[in-house]
């Protein structure tokens, strides 16, 4: 018999975090190995952090229907490839001469963030120079203030994003074994960011008693604040008590941690305090957790009982003294492989759905909360057949839309008392908490010019109007024949579940669109954003289903996937717009794993947020890749009617192959309280037996059971408008259209005046010139947060929407998006000054500046 001989354990790369610790151990010397390894005192508390996690066993879910997980999560705005990041740890120049410049590579490659301790053994700048993901600082607080405030500065000039003060260490713990070795750093190791000149480094132990101030009390927090504009996170907090004083302080993160069992023997693992914790807590501000994190389950374990993320430490340092930096991609690696099987095996589709029903035991019953039901498995789709025409099988379309059976009787269950960690995970998307800071600074600073909100002009509503169009729709039903009877029903009543107003908007789209749509391939919505739930409910019904989103994107749409479970893919936009090659690399990057990539949403003109129009060219290559990859297009242009100058095709006016699903809406072009908007969904729908039936019936089925149908009266007003410019938009919306032209050039003309060329290219700044539409995007040199709005609506009046809102990843971090329709010239004149004083004190500002992890734009 012949085989393959099976690799040694010495050549193949380690299997788990405990081999990597192994391997370690034999590759440093004993005292080096003791100092990062051991424990004060007995180590009952090292040993108890690790005991904790393999006490936690996790309910296996079956069916779950859950398909690829997605362990990515969003921690202080920034999104991060998992929930996992690296701990503080010092001198990791002990290990590898790289040190911290290789763990930043590393931890950058799997999207997670480092936070930098005080005793890092290579400067800032040499770690962020070398990190592609978020870099946090640790911070120890020295008797000599001024010391602690420097190293903050040097950080925050270096690009660092957040504070992490270690709380629990007015002195430190007794660690036998380095009193037994008399531990001292070897000569060339040294702090990189401390005053080399004023302290003796050389034993650990000693300079943290003689250098670190015992007598911190939460006035520090403060005081930090008073330094640094930067979030502040502690470390160190054990008990529910100490995370509500936190919490009150102002921090904007925990970290529940007993200093890895370095400090006081005998105190809990931090595992076993975690869930008061969370509860105290109740989701007021990010809490994390470290100590005896050693596989992705322990992750997930930790994600179960409240966590939003954990630190990883030792690990870390064991991959670092085995391979450099290859070593820490490795030990990264083994615990997101096993976090996202371990997220598979339970059903855990992402970060938001880990809960405390996860963990086995009497508590599994006790907080169970609602997931995602298993789906039957879906025959074996068509191949695409290369025939011009979409055509969609019934059994493709999601369930609801054959569904027969009388709902279900809700069950007797109370009402109280509901935790959000069981509600759906959409109520915990990260884009409604930005969304809600937004309006709340609104409310704050009524007196700010703002650049906000994407809303029509007010000028141009006359109050009435709208009785006019109502009694214009009436007088139209009548002389088309219909009976008071009729009329009087078609006003009060429900009316047809897919629209009264169809034939009226179909002689519209082809009068002013060139778009081709029978009525009866119209549905009228609540908006558009009614149109592309339906839309999306209908056509994703496999797990394995994706959505394309050009990114960033209108956070509508990514909103609906989010509230229906469905799969985004972002696909960036360049510079200059839109790259149809990087749609269909998505689309085969999606295939190769496995996965449908189903339609691919874009605002091909005048985009929200970014205002760029894609190209005639661009357009024709776009429907020419969806007919070869069998994709569908969902078109969302609800600016080009209200933009000045000739416009561009829309996508559905040169489709011939009804690839496109056309989302309109009427917020823009007549008024937004209507909340009429329509889908025009063309294609044909075939059901097993051959019959067949245009994908707007099975739409409309859909709002039967959603908003039964859009509000009569909202319908009349509309179609009142639409009589009475002979359903030609354009020609009804020039005065408007002509008024937000000229708002957006007053807008660049402002912006060319505060920053001529030669400034703003010395500055930083820069931004798009787009041909109409609401908005416009500013690339500005600093991270442009909801801390840096605050300031800029709080010191300068001026607020503004960051653009990071808008990507469903990450990216958009230094550009903010500025819209122009809702202001009259003097306001833009006045709003840009204000702008360019805070984008000047922004720049100006200590630490703001420098590098950054993520993409700009």
């Amino acid at each position: 018999m012949t085989g393959r001989t099976a690799p040694s354990g010495a050549s193949r790369p380690p299997l788990s975090l405990d081999e990597y610790a192994e391997r370690a151990r034999t590759r440093l010397g004993p005292e080096i190995w003791d100092f990062i390894e051991g424990g004060a005192g007995e180590e009952r508390t090292l040993a108890a952090n690790r005991a904790a996690f393999d006490r936690t066993r996790l309910s296996p879910r079956v069916l779950t229907g859950v398909g690829e997980c997605d362990p990515s999560t969003t921690v202080l705005g920034r999104r991060w490839g998992a929930p996992v990041a690296v701990a503080p740890m010092a001198y990791h120049t002990l290990m590898h001469p790289d040190g911290e410049t290789a763990t930043a590579r590393a931890a950058g490659a799997a999207g997670l963030p480092l936070v930098v301790s005080t005793f890092a053994g290579r400067t800032f700048a040499e770690i962020a120079a070398a990190a592609t993901s978020p870099l946090w600082l640790q911070v120890y607080c020295f008797r000599d203030r001024d010391t602690t405030r420097r190293l903050i500065e040097h950080a925050e000039a270096a690009g660092f994003e957040a504070l992490v003060l270690t709380v629990d260490t007015p002195r430190l713990g007794r660690r036998l074994r380095d009193l037994r070795n008399d531990f001292r750093l070897p000569p060339h190791i040294a702090p990189a960011n401390l005053p080399a000149d004023e302290a003796d480094y050389s034993s650990p132990s000693e300079h943290g008693r003689t250098g670190l101030d015992p007598a911190l009390d939460w006035s520090v927090i403060a005081w930090l604040r008073s330094v640094s504009r930067l979030p502040v996170l502690v470390k160190g907090v054990m008990t529910a008590e100490d995370a509500r004083r936190a919490i009150a302080a102002g921090v904007d993160g925990i970290v529940v941690s007993n200093h890895g069992g370095r400090q006081l023997d005998g105190a809990p693992a931090t595992l076993d305090v975690l869930a008061p914790i969370a509860a105290a807590v109740d989701g007021r501000c990010a809490l994390l957790l470290d100590g005896g994190v050693r596989r992705g389950r322990d992750v997930l374990g930790a994600l179960a009982l409240g966590a939003d993320a954990v630190l990883l430490g030792r690990p870390v340092l064991h991959g670092l003294a085995v391979a450099g930096g290859a070593g820490v991609a490795g030990v990264l690696g083994l615990v997101l492989d096993e976090l996202s099987e371990a997220m598979t095996l339970t059903g855990t589709a992402t970060v938001a759905d880990a809960d405390a029903s996860l963990p086995a035991g009497p508590e599994d019953t006790a907080a169970a909360r609602h997931r995602r039901s298993g789906e039957a498995p879906l025959p074996d789709r068509p191949e695409p057949t290369g025939t011009a025409t979409a055509t969609l099988h019934k059994e493709n379309l999601h369930r609801s839309v054959t569904d027969t059976s009388p709902p279900t009787a809700p069950a007797n269950t109370p009402t109280a008392g509901l935790r959000k960690q069981d509600l759906h995970r959409s109520v915990s998307d990260p884009v409604l908490d930005t969304m809600n800071f937004l309006n709340e600074i609104t409310g704050r600073f009524p007196d700010v010019v703002s650049f906000a909100p994407g809303r029509p002009y007010e000028e141009f509503f006359d109050k009435d109007e709208i009785l006019e169009h109502i009694r214009r729709y009436l007088d139209h039903l009548a002389a088309g024949g219909a009976s008071d009877e009729a009329i009087r029903t078609a006003l009060y009543q429900y009316g047809p579940t897919a629209g009264q107003i169809r034939e009226l908007i179909s002689d519209s789209l082809r009068a002013d669109e060139g778009i081709d749509a029978p009525p009866g391939a119209i549905v009228v919505t609540v908006g558009a954003q009614e149109g592309m739930l339906l839309a999306l409910r209908a056509l994703f019904a496999d797990p394995g289903d994706v959505l394309l989103v050009a990114s960033p994107c209108y956070v509508g749409i990514t909103g609906a996937a989010s509230l229906l479970g469905v799969p985004v893919h972002p696909v960036e936009e360049r510079a200059d717009g839109l790259d149809v090659a990087d749609v269909e690399a998505a689309v085969l990057a999606e295939r190769a794993r496995g996965r449908r990539p189903r339609a691919f949403y874009v605002v091909p003109d005048h985009s929200n947020p970014s205002g760029n129009t894609m190209s005639r060219r661009a357009r024709e290559e776009l429907l020419e890749l969806a007919a070869r990859h069998d994709l569908l297009i969902l078109e969302d242009s609800p600016y080009r009617l209200v933009s000045p100058g000739v416009q561009l095709p829309t996508l559905k006016s040169m489709d011939h192959a009804r690839r496109v699903i056309h989302l309109g809406s009427y917020s823009k072009s007549v008024f937004p309280s209507a909340r009429v908007g329509f889908v025009v969904a063309d294609q044909p729908v075939r059901d097993p037996s051959g019959a067949e039936s245009l994908l707007a019936d099975e739409l409309a089925k859909i709002k039967s059971m959603v908003t039964v149908n859009t509000p009569a009266l909202s319908q009349a007003a509309v179609a009142g408008a639409l009589l009475a410019c002979g359903g030609r938009l354009t020609e009804r919306n020039a005065v408007p259209a002509k008024h937000y032209g000229e708002a957006l050039r007053v807008t660049l003309e402002q912006l060319d005046r505060h920053f001529p060329e030669d400034v703003r290219d010395r500055l930083g700044i820069g931004w798009n010139r787009p041909s109409g539409g609401f908005f416009l995007t500013v690339r500005v040199p600093f991270p442009a947060d909801n801390a840096a709005l605050l300031r800029s609506a709080e010191d300068h009046g001026v607020i503004w929407t960051p653009m990071a809102y808008f990507y469903p990843g990450p990216g958009g971090e230094r550009s903010i998006r500025l819209s122009f329709s809702y202001l009259s010239p003097a306001e833009i004149e006045d709003g840009i000054a204000r702008l360019a004083a805070f984008l000047h004190a922004e720049i100006e500002r200590p630490g703001a500046t420098g590098p950054t992890s993520g993409r700009d734009t």
